[in-house]
């Protein structure tokens, strides 16, 4: 009887530990829920930022929507390092901090072990129209809204031959106007926005 109790209780326990794996995995990989109050930004809109990051009229901005405490925004450094490596000199990055907890603009920087601005004004993913962690906002040398949506579609956010933030990074800077992204680079994936009021 002792033994019988054990094994059921043994199998209760893995069958819990099963189930929250399962749902902590399937949660990443369905769209994040649309905010009920969410105002779409399209491709060509003027996005109001402050004056720190009003882009200077020669470069674009490219905004990377991080979250520290998200899964998907922690896999994605390695991709996000490599992007400023690959076109820090003619597009100035930025890292939007979005969270619940505090940090420092020195903890980020080491997070990601750049030296690049961070900045924690939420106001700025509601200005793009962003509401789950990790996304892009690629803005012009104007101020319009060029690109909004995922760095591609692996879960973690990884996959290079999907690599649509830097698709929208080639097609900003040579001036492609008509650049077409599927449904899979603009439906938000991953974490959901911390204080996401829309």
């Amino acid at each position: 009887m002792k033994k019988t109790l054990v094994i059921i209780w043994l199998i209760v326990l893995l069958g819990a530990i099963g189930a929250l794996f399962w749902y902590n995995e399937l949660q990443y990989q369905l769209p994040t829920p649309i905010p009920q109050n969410y105002k779409a930004v399209n491709p060509g809109e003027l996005i109001k930022l402050n004056a720190k990051l009003k882009t200077n009229g020669t470069k674009p901005l490219f905004l990377h929507f991080f979250n520290p405490v998200c899964p998907c925004s922690r896999f994605n450094i390695k991709m996000f390092k490599s992007l400023v490596a690959q076109y820090g000199q003619k597009v100035n990055f930025v890292i939007v901090v979005i969270s619940d907890r505090t940090y420092t603009a020195k903890e980020v920087q080491d997070k990601f072990d750049l030296d690049i601005p961070v900045t924690f004004d939420q106001s700025i993913a509601l200005a793009c129209g962003v509401y789950s962690t990790p996304q892009v906002a690629l803005i012009d040398n104007k101020g319009k809204l060029y690109y909004r949506g995922n760095y591609n579609i692996s879960r973690y956010c990884t996959d290079e031959k999907t690599n649509y933030a830097q698709q929208a990074i080639n097609g900003l800077l040579d001036n492609n106007k008509k650049l077409f992204f599927s449904k899979l680079a603009l439906t938000s994936y991953g974490c959901r926005l911390a204080n996401c009021n829309y």
